[in-house]
């Protein structure tokens, strides 16, 4: 049975749908990206793909095709989404033990939760975020009108069901700050097993 997720979501651009090194997505909806790129390179595997190897010259080229620039969060801007998810958790009773917001992306470990799936999680942490952007006015895409959302859809997840797999997703989503050149980020909403 599952206990605990260690859940992965993204920013807007920052994984394409015919990434060379494969993607969930099935179709790509913007004509531009697809002419530069290609159909949707959907994967079936549970596993990270992020250091497969793939030409990282024609991805960047590729990101130039996108409708908006990638979505970037600051310090500004993680502080914002910091406060969303605090929001969240008080409001729904979400249980993060553990948590890095990156520039592109967050990784969380959430409990299972009674009434929603971690896909259900994802989502009200990411509407919770995004209104605390925009109300702090941190918002990364705030210059176009209308402003989009800044995350991609959905969320990359590993099932967690014993202790020893817990300790570890702690312990590698705490030191994941510290892959992008950020100190370790300690969090109020975050709360033990």
């Amino acid at each position: 049975m599952v206990r605990w997720y260690h859940a992965i979501f993204t920013a807007y651009g920052f994984w394409l749908p015919n990434d060379p090194r494969g993607s969930w997505s099935t179709f790509v909806h913007a004509w531009e990206l697809y002419r530069f790129g290609g159909n949707a390179t959907k994967v079936a595997a549970k596993r990270s793909y992020a250091h497969d190897p793939h030409d990282v010259q024609f991805r960047r080229a590729a990101k130039e095709h996108l409708k908006y620039s990638p979505a970037r969060f600051d310090d500004a801007c993680r502080r914002s989404i910091a406060i969303g998810f605090a929001r969240a958790c008080e409001e729904f009773g979400f249980r993060l033990h553990a948590c890095a917001i990156g520039f592109d992306h967050v990784h969380v470990v959430a409990s299972r939760a009674s009434e929603r799936d971690i896909e259900g999680i994802v989502a009200v942490l990411k509407a919770r975020a995004t209104s605390q952007m925009r109300q702090d006015g941190t918002h990364p895409m705030r210059a176009y009108s209308p402003v989009p959302t800044p995350w991609a859809k959905s969320c990359w997840s590993v099932f967690i069901n014993d202790e020893a797999q817990l300790t570890n997703a702690i312990d590698y989503v705490n030191r994941h700050p510290e892959k992008e050149g950020m100190a370790r980020q300690h969090w109020e909403f975050i709360r033990p097993v």
